[in-house]
């Protein structure tokens, strides 16, 4: 906070104004009282001289009254606007880091702010200093941080207690569907509702995991590690290969190294997420086009799709989990959650997800990430 336009500048601006505002209307004050009493001693001194003196005696002893006084006034104005400014100085100075210590709490507040926005909930201030309104700031801000670290590490508790709780059954339902249809005597019907009830089981298994990626993403990221955006594209370009080659789809590919530091597997995510959407709402004989590049600051990826015609008014709702726009896209396929999860974890390591309509139809979305 030593910056241009900080609280310290400012408080050392006023403390130096304010004393050199008192230190010139002291000095202006001596002035008027040295120049008072000098000219009624001066009066008395030079009083009985006045008496039976000519006239031109009396105009000289008067100028040399007035060359005394300016004399005097000259000296004590320069001397003592010298002393003004240099303890201006000093006193300035001194109200530097008089500021500095003041505003030294206020310091380690922020700080531990900026840490928190880093996701760091353990950390605290725990001022060591006398009571004092400062003092009461800093432990409110403990006492705050311990009430959201318990309630984050509940969140965490609860979203690995859900995540159990909610594969279990479907996976003993996925099992039990497979051994009915196993069953050399299960009639075709069987094997026709088995499979519709298997498909419904492998939606709602994908539906928990966005669900727990996107709470995971929104939540912290707790593993960060050098990592290439262009690696994790062209295994997501390899991995939807088959489906696109389904959909006489023409994958276009320019993938440079993008190195950034953050979680492998959520980044992961993010990539399957955006190039599974380019391919899912497409349209026959389409086109995707994924491109990777390292800029001086950040690294982006940009994954771009032939597709219906999408509005720009349109874009924010494609962001917002469980909001598709089934009429065009055909997103009744998917659980809405693919765009929602991208800017999620785009900004879980500090980064954005933007989406543009191409003209024609279809998107094209940059997700940017510092390096």
């Amino acid at each position: 906070m030593t910056g241009r336009g900080s609280l310290r500048v400012r408080l050392t601006l006023v403390f130096g104004l304010m004393f050199l505002l008192a230190g010139s209307a002291v000095l202006a004050g001596a002035l008027i009282l040295v120049r008072n009493s000098m000219d009624y001693s001066l009066s008395i001194a030079f009083s009985g001289k006045y008496a039976g003196s000519p006239y031109e005696d009396q105009a000289s002893l008067l100028a040399s009254k007035q060359a005394i006084m300016d004399s005097m006034q000259r000296n004590l104005m320069v001397k003592g606007g010298l002393t003004v400014l240099a303890v201006w100085v000093l006193t300035t100075a001194a109200g530097w880091f008089i500021a500095g210590s003041l505003l030294k709490p206020l310091n380690m507040i922020t700080a531990t702010a900026h840490r928190i926005a880093g996701r760091t909930l353990h950390r605290r201030i725990d001022l060591d200093a006398p009571p004092s309104e400062v003092k009461s700031l800093a432990d409110s801000f403990d006492s705050m941080l311990d009430r959201l670290d318990e309630a984050f590490a509940g969140q965490g508790r609860f979203i690995a207690n859900a995540a159990h709780e909610l594969k279990t059954p479907l996976a003993l339902n996925r099992t039990l569907v497979e051994v009915a249809m196993a069953r050399p005597e299960s009639p075709p019907q069987v094997q026709q509702l088995g499979e519709n009830l298997l498909a419904v089981n492998l939606r709602h298994e994908r539906l928990i995991d966005s669900l727990l990626t996107l709470a995971r993403a929104e939540d912290a990221v707790t593993e960060r590690r050098g990592v290439d955006l262009a690696e994790l594209a062209a295994v997501a370009v390899e991995a939807t290969a088959a489906r696109a080659a389904e959909l006489r789809l023409q994958v276009s590919s320019q993938l440079s190294a993008a190195p950034v530091v953050g979680d492998p597997i959520l980044l992961e995510q993010l990539i399957r997420n955006l190039v599974d959407n380019a391919v899912r709402y497409n349209v026959a004989d389409g086109a995707v086009w994924v491109h990777t590049q390292a800029k001086p600051h950040h690294a982006e990826i940009v994954v771009a799709n032939t597709g219906a015609v999408i509005s720009s008014y349109e874009i924010p709702a494609l962001f917002e989990p469980f909001r598709r726009l089934t009429d065009r896209t055909g997103s009744a396929r998917g659980s809405g959650l693919g765009l929602s999860i991208v800017r999620a974890v785009a900004q879980a390591h500090r980064g954005d997800a933007v989406a543009t309509p191409r003209p024609g139809g279809g998107l094209s979305i940059r997700v940017i990430l510092p390096r």
